[in-house]
Formats: structure tokens, sequence, C-alpha cells
């Protein structure tokens, strides 16, 4: 429509009608070009890319068994992630979901294994779950008392502190927890059969996915709906201002970190409960990195963590078929989920 200046003004609604498609533009490619990228690089080896997608959809969406590994990869990430993104709304960085991971799963197993064998299930599985998440709040509470009273960075804290935590479960599988008829092997005895979680009929998806997820959004909920939410918001969006208005940061950092730890010892728990049934050197390998990319992902929301956490679930129950098909080591997948990582982050910087 013109003015009597001859100016054009268009109609009201156009232009948020315009910004909407661009939104969605963005947010189609953000989520196409990691794929297409990827396809590139299978080309170079002479993987046809588009047969291989179609493969990888078919093994975590085809079956019902398929579907339950998604879901039985994606509780972890959802729980280390959880291990990231509260933290990181206080303003910290927890990078120790893998050490606070692998800690619980010891507790967890030597309770299981020296005192809570010959207890029922209703009794021993929550008791179990106790000592994993014990397990995870005393690494995270170091994480904390060196945060607090050492005055260290709790990123280069909570990193080291993984690699102690994988030495320290390797001590104890090769030592007083070794299981005496493993033929040498460095792994624990198996738990009791009442000690594992219940699962679905034709998968091995557990009940651990269910506590995943009423976690997250035990979380989303402290966060968004309550004071001490709002307190832990407050400091991780402006220090200054929390410290003007009395909050007591230190004890905040503290019980964030030891919070974390908790949620990642679970994870810990769950994996032993639920699929593993014994400790291994090996036992949630990489989960607290990827947890913690997971909420990258997700801009440390806890709800949308669950998404993102599905969607590498997703990818990682895909490399065994891309292994498969394609001739390249299942590792391989790691290099999309690094694209998606840096197309979403990116994807989000461009959209502000």
């Amino acid at each position: 429509m013109k003015t009597q200046t001859g100016t054009i003004v268009l109609p009201a609604g156009r232009w948020p009608s315009f910004a909407r498609w661009k939104k969605r533009g963005i947010q189609t490619l953000i989520f196409v070009a990691p794929f297409v990228l990827y396809g590139i690089f299978l080309l170079c080896y002479g993987v046809n890319p588009v047969g291989l997608y179609v493969s990888m959809v078919k093994s975590a969406f085809g079956d019902l068994y398929g579907f339950g590994e998604v879901l039985l990869k994606a509780t972890p990430f959802v729980l280390t992630g959880l291990a990231a993104a509260l933290p990181a709304k206080a303003g910290l960085v927890n990078v120790g979901g893998e050490g606070q991971l692998v800690i619980g799963a010891l507790f967890a197993t030597w309770f299981a294994v020296f005192y809570l064998n010959a207890m029922p299930a209703w009794l021993g599985i929550p008791l179990m779950l106790i000592a994993g998440a014990l397990g995870g709040a005393l690494w995270g509470g170091l994480v904390a008392v060196l945060k607090v009273k050492g005055r260290l960075n709790e990123t280069i804290a909570s990193v080291l502190l993984n690699y102690v935590a994988t030495f320290t479960v390797g001590f104890f599988v090769h030592g007083m927890l070794k299981d005496p008829e493993s033929f040498n092997w460095p792994f624990s005895p198996e738990i009791s059969s009442s000690l594992r979680l219940p699962i679905i009929n034709g998968t091995r998806l557990h009940v651990g996915f269910v506590i995943a997820l009423a976690l997250a959004a035990l979380v989303w909920f402290v966060l968004a709906k309550t004071r001490l939410g709002f307190r832990i918001r407050v400091l991780g969006s402006n220090r200054l201002a929390a410290e003007r208005a009395g909050f007591n940061i230190n004890k905040t950092y503290f019980w964030v970190l030891v919070a974390a730890g908790m949620l990642a010892g679970i994870a810990g728990m769950i994996e032993i409960a639920g699929i593993e049934g014994r400790l291994r050197a090996t036992t949630g390998a990489n989960f607290g990195y990827l947890g913690f990319l997971a909420a990258m992902m997700a801009w440390n929301h806890p709800l949308r963590l669950v998404v993102t956490a599905f969607l590498l679930g997703m990818i990682s129950v895909a490399g065994n078929t891309l292994e498969i098909g394609s001739g390249l080591p299942s590792s391989s997948v790691n290099i999309l989920m690094a694209l998606v990582l840096f197309f979403i982050l990116g994807g989000r910087r461009w959209s502000r």
C-alpha cells in the first residue's frame, strides 16, 4: 500500500510472517546440512549415503527392538546432560559427568554385591539407586570443594577427576571387586537378578528411561518454578547482581555441583542394574562427554535435552549399521555428531 509520500508500507503481519519463514528455513538448514556434509564424506569412501541413511533409519525405527535401543542409549545421555545443564544455569561448566557416572556405578555395584544381593527388588533397587546417587554426589562434591575452597576452575578440576575416577574403577575391578570366576578378566561379580531393572518384553528397554524423564522434568520444575531455581538462574546470568542481592554464592555453587554429581551417579546405577549387570573397567565409557554434548545442543534446557539426547541415541544406534553397511568403523559416526553440534551452535548464533 502506498502513502501520500509514495512510500510503500507492507500490511500488518507481513514482516512477522517473513521472520517465521526465515526461522523455519534456518532450522531446516541446521537439520539437513550435517547429513549433506556427512554424505559427501561417505561418497569420498565410495559409500552410497542415501542407501546408508535409509538403513540407519530402519535400524533405529524399523521395529520395537530398534526403537527401544535408541531410548536405551538416550537414557544415560539425559542424566549426564542434566549433570552439565544444571551447573550451567549457575554459570558453572561441569565436564565431570563421565567420572561421576562411573563412581556412581562403582558404589551401586559395591552395595549390590556385598550388601543387597539377598534383598527383594522393591527394597534392593531403591537402595542401589541411593548408593549410585551417593557415589556421584561424592565425586561431584570433590569438584565443589576444589571450586569453593581451593578456588580452582571447575572445568579443569572435573575433567581431571574423570581420569582419576576411571583409574579408581580399574583398581577395584582388578582387586577387591574382581569376580573370582572371571578367568582373570577384570570385572565384578554379577549382581542378583532381583536387583535388575524391569524391561519391556521384546526389547532391552528398562524403567531407567522413565527415571531419566522424571528427573529431567524435576530439574526443569526446580529451575523454572521455584525460588531456588530463580536464585540459580540469577547467579548464572549475573554473579555481581546475585552478590548484591545477598545470595550465598559459594553455598549455591557447592550444592549445585553435588546435585549434578547425584544425577550422573544415578546414570551409573542404571547402567549396572539395567544393562551390564556387573561393573567393568569400560562401564559408561564416553557417556558423560556425550551427555555434555547433548546439554550444549539443547542450550542447557532440561526438557529440550531429552530431544537432543534422543537424537544422539539414534545416531549411536545407527553407528552399528554404518560399520556393517559401509565398512567404516562405527566410531566414524562421531563425525556426524560433531557436525550436528557445530550447526546447532552456529545456527543459534545466526538466528540471534
